[in-house]
Parts: structure tokens; sequence; C-alpha cells
């Protein structure tokens, strides 16, 4: 089966409107089975989890199906699959879980190209612990982070990583494989960043290496929430702050009071959709969902060439997703002209395209672009040629080169 677009879009009320959305590296539209989950989750009875009364039964069988949804997107155990409010909620958590065994002389690594969620918690949990804090650099020139760029920060004293699959602002997609095994040939732990990753490549938490791998559902159609995977021997191993009369069982020790049922509703329904999104309906949830991932980078391969063939025929345009193996994300700037401009022109013609840095506030600065970032053009299962094209029209004729 092919992946039918015109099939895809027909499902995501949000597209009547009638905007070109290329916001979807900040969060993408809701598919309709996705709404009716969150929707049917808060329709029936809902309790406490339990097994005594319908609403607690309804709300036990929400989470584990949850569990078992996000387990198979990210090739994990369930058992391992933690829920939380975002995914920096979840990075803050860990951070300063981990950091209990850290101790002055520890090292921890960071890297510039990172979203500050998987920056920041680790900075100041080192600040705390006393341990010293060592920065991957990237190359600007090209956008790649290199294993080699990893290699020169590790030490005998590693005891953690923190490293993006996918930057949020240019796409570069690091050999995080390769990279986790200089990691742990080091001694230490890799706590990876998905949540840009995710949206876009099929995952498999295992052949990764991640020791813990975060991501978001609203980045891949489902709803406002965060999911980290871990080994559960690996969380076995850890104890966070909690409540006394909270259960010590792993995963559900790591999540802090009573889970938003509903939206683990529509996660489980965010992951069956892109199951079925481009497979033909055979096989399990974990192959079906191999095969929809590839029909969709196929089909986002075909506009992000499109974009950035545009982008190319216009004067003043400069392009910083540059790497080898990347996102269909585009991050630019225009000669002598505001992103924000951009931004605002774009809006006022149905194009959704936002300006900023995005949170990735380290890598905006590496590349020369300050706290200001640039205007980031980002793909999503939804767009199709016609978006494209109102895309380069609209920026065209920011540029006053036609449109």
């Amino acid at each position: 089966m092919g992946f039918d677009i015109t099939a895809v879009r027909a499902l995501f009320p949000a597209l009547k409107a009638g905007a070109a959305h290329f916001d979807g590296p900040g969060g993408t539209q809701t598919p309709q089975p996705v709404i009716e989950a969150i929707a049917g989750a808060l329709a029936a009875p809902l309790a406490n989890r339990g097994h005594v009364t319908l609403g607690e039964r309804n709300a036990e069988t929400i989470v584990g199906e949850a569990r078992e949804a996000l387990a198979d997107l990210l090739g994990a155990d369930r058992s391992g699959i933690v829920f939380g409010r975002s995914a920096t909620q979840l990075t803050y958590d860990f951070s300063r879980t981990l950091a209990r065994t850290w101790a002055p002389g520890d090292e921890i690594v960071v890297t510039r190209l990172d979203h500050d969620s998987n920056i920041r918690p680790w900075v100041q949990a080192a600040a705390n612990a006393g341990a010293t804090v060592r920065w991957a650099d990237f190359d600007p020139a090209t956008g790649e982070l290199s294993p080699g760029d990893i290699a020169a920060v590790l030490s005998e004293r590693t005891r953690l990583v923190a490293m993006t699959a996918a930057s949020n602002l240019i796409g570069t997609r690091p050999a995080v494989a390769e990279i986790s095994q200089l990691v742990h040939d080091a001694g230490a732990l890799f706590y990876v960043d998905g949540v840009h990753y995710t949206a876009h490549s099929h995952v498999d938490v295992e052949q990764l290496g991640a020791d813990f791998f975060t991501c978001s559902p609203y980045k891949f159609l489902g709803p406002h929430m965060g999911v980290l995977a871990s080994r559960p021997a690996l969380l076995e191993e850890l104890w966070p702050d909690k409540l006394l009369p909270s259960t010590d069982a792993v995963p559900e020790r790591f999540e802090l009071g009573t889970l938003p049922y509903e939206f683990l509703a529509g996660a489980r329904a965010a992951v069956d959709f892109l199951a079925d999104m481009g497979a033909d309906g055979a096989g399990t949830r974990r192959e079906r969902l191999a095969a929809s991932f590839a029909a969709l980078e196929a089909h986002e391969h075909v506009l992000r060439h499109r974009i950035e063939e545009g982008l190319a025929a216009l004067d003043g345009v400069t392009v910083y997703s540059r790497a080898a193996d990347r996102t269909p994300t585009v991050l630019m700037t225009f000669d002598g002209r505001d992103t924000a401009d951009a931004h605002r022109h774009l809006a006022g013609r149905g194009v959704a395209a936002p300006s900023g840095s995005f949170y990735a506030i380290e890598a905006s600065r590496r590349l020369g672009l300050g706290d200001t970032g640039g205007l980031r053009v980002g793909l999503a299962p939804y767009n199709d040629a016609e978006d494209v094209e109102r895309l380069l029209e609209g920026l065209a004729g920011f540029l006053g080169q036609g449109g």
C-alpha cells in the first residue's frame, strides 16, 4: 500500500480551516480518531485505577493499552514506558534522580545541537552535584554532529551523555547507534531526546542503544504529554522523590499523581493511526508501524526535495539544514530581511511557518543566529504538494521575486 495523502488529509478536521501547516515540529494537527479516543475516554465512566468499578477498570485498561502502544512505537518493553506531562518535565525529573549518584569530579556531556530541554536540566543538576559539564560541538557549516565530536569529550569520569536523535531546529540526525557504543564503552549512561526524531523515523530504542529515550505524542499527531522509554531493570535501580502512599512498582513510581487518562487514550489512538497510515493492514502493530514510517519517509523526502529546490531558485535565502541525514525540517534566513516578518507575511496567505530559535538556543547561537534563529519549515504527514507550492509562492512574494 502506498501513502494516500488525500485519505490522510481527510481525517484532519483542522485542515478544513484552509491553512498549509509547516509548524509540525512545534506540534502537529490532530486526526479525527485521536479526537474521538480522547472524547470517548472522557464520556465513559472514569475513576482512579483499580479493578472494582467500571470507572476503575476503564482507567486501568486505558493505561495498559497506552503502554503497549508506545512500547510498539518505540521498540521498547512496556514495563519501561513512563508517562509524564512533557519530555521536559520527564528530563528534569530524571536528571534530579540520576544526579544523586554524581559527585565532584564526575563529568556530564551535553551537546550544542540539542533543544534546551536536553541541556539545561543536566547543566543545572551537574551544578547542584558539583559535577563538571563538558560540551560536544557540531559543525555549523554542515550541521553535522559526528561520533568524533562526542568521543572528544568522553573520559573515564563521564557519567552520562545527553544527546538528540534529531535536531528540532535544523533536522540533523546524528549517528546515534554508533555514538551509543562510544558512550557505553566509556561506562556512561546515554539519554536520548527523541522528540523530533520520533515524528519522522521508525524508532528502535534497543538498536539505537539509548538507556533513556524521550518523545512527545503531540509531535506525532497525539495529545500534549511526554513519554520516556527505558529498560525496566535500569528503572529498578533509580528512586525518585515520590509520595509515601504511591506505589514503588516500576514504571509507576516515576509517574507522579493521577495520569491523564484521556490523553493516554489519545496517545494510543495516535500510534494506531500511524500504524495504519501507510501499511496494508497486515502484521503486528510494530510491523505496520515499520511499513507506515517507510511510506511516510518516502512521501516527506519528495516534498522536502521540492522545498529545497524551490528555495535554491530564490535569491537571498540561506538554508542551515545541511546534514547528510536529516528530517524534513528546513531552517532559513533572508538577506536583509527579518524572518519574523516572513512568518507574518506567510500567515497572511494561509501558510503557517514560524520564526525563532524554538528552544534550541545553543544551536541557534552556534549557527551565528543569536537568540533570534530563523524561519523553520517542517513537514508532517498531512502536508501535500499543494502546500509546498503555496509556501514557495509566499516566500517568493515576501522576497519580491514573484507571487
